[in-house]
């Protein structure tokens, strides 16, 4: 039985393809293709390319954890004792980096083997996106499926017809990041859920290495270090500034709880939903969330 106490049924939309990224190619005056990006919800891969190659940040990284061990920012105990003990090792970029191209690959051998038929032709793709179709960086946020038939689809359990988002989590090569209100619906959060808790128990894909950090909280961690290098040489820092290097709140779905964006670590990588500040007013209403017990 499952623990997932969060419900929630998106209306969603289903396309074929959208996007207005690149002009492709055309087939008449009034029938035409395009390329777009799309960043694949509910999933977060080790960074490859943000804020440049993550191995040359390895000294910013070993640099603030000695920062955060010598009290410079005012942090949690648990915060600090979870960052220092991933930052301290002086290899947290290179680690990130070589993850990230291991995702890439993983990627990259889903699309090989979902995205053949048996007769060796590529198989389409459905998308579904969210109700927020887009992102600041006019991406859009989408779950990519491959495309069966229905006869084909007859004979499927729901995890083989299941996303490649889906897939990238079971390989443990993606950590689960559902941001609301881009949700998948409570049977698919149920599915992510089961792998991705799964995948990290039996430290498959990136979790084999036990001080691993989620894309996510790599790039937190270089925010961090800006505010933490103006704190160190003397400058007037707000304590808002520190906290605000984590950007969302982070609900633990077997408990419906909502943690402060500091206080992520308190909840399993694989029971994270994360929330925007802007939206918590209303998850907080439409899925019935509660404070820490």
């Amino acid at each position: 039985m499952s623990k997932v106490q969060i419900f929630w049924d998106p209306k969603g939309l289903e396309l074929d393809s959208i996007g207005t990224s690149r002009y492709w190619n055309h087939t008449d005056g009034d029938t035409t293709s395009v390329i777009t990006n799309i960043r694949m919800l509910s999933i977060d891969t080790p960074e490859l390319h943000y804020e440049g190659h993550p191995h040359n940040h390895d000294g910013k990284l070993k640099q603030l954890a000695d920062w955060i061990y010598e009290g410079h920012l005012p942090l949690s105990v648990g915060l600090s004792e979870h960052l220092h003990a991933r930052l301290a090792t002086g290899t947290a970029g290179t680690l990130q980096e070589q993850q990230g191209e291991e995702a890439k690959a993983e990627f990259e051998r889903l699309v090989r083997t979902k995205l053949t038929k048996p007769n060796g032709d590529r198989r389409p793709i459905r998308l579904v996106a969210a109700e927020q179709h887009f992102d600041q960086y006019n991406r859009l946020l989408a779950y990519v499926f491959p495309r069966y038939t229905k006869k084909e689809s007859w004979t499927m359990s729901p995890r083989e017809l299941a996303s490649l988002n889906f897939y990238m989590v079971e390989s443990g090569w993606a950590a689960l990041f559902p941001v609301y209100p881009s949700l998948p619906r409570h049977l698919d959060l149920v599915m992510f859920q089961e792998a991705a808790k799964e995948a990290y128990e039996i430290r498959r894909g990136a979790w084999a290495e036990r001080l691993a950090m989620p894309g996510y909280e790599y790039r937190m961690c270089l925010r961090l270090h800006k505010v933490a290098k103006k704190v160190v040489a003397g400058e007037k820092v707000r304590e808002g500034d520190v906290y605000g290097c984590a950007h969302r709140f982070c609900v633990d779905v077997t408990t419906k709880e909502i943690f402060y964006p500091v206080s992520y670590y308190k909840v399993e990588p694989y029971n994270r939903l994360f929330v925007w500040p802007e939206h918590v007013v209303d998850a907080v209403g439409k899925l019935n969330l509660l404070p820490p017990g």
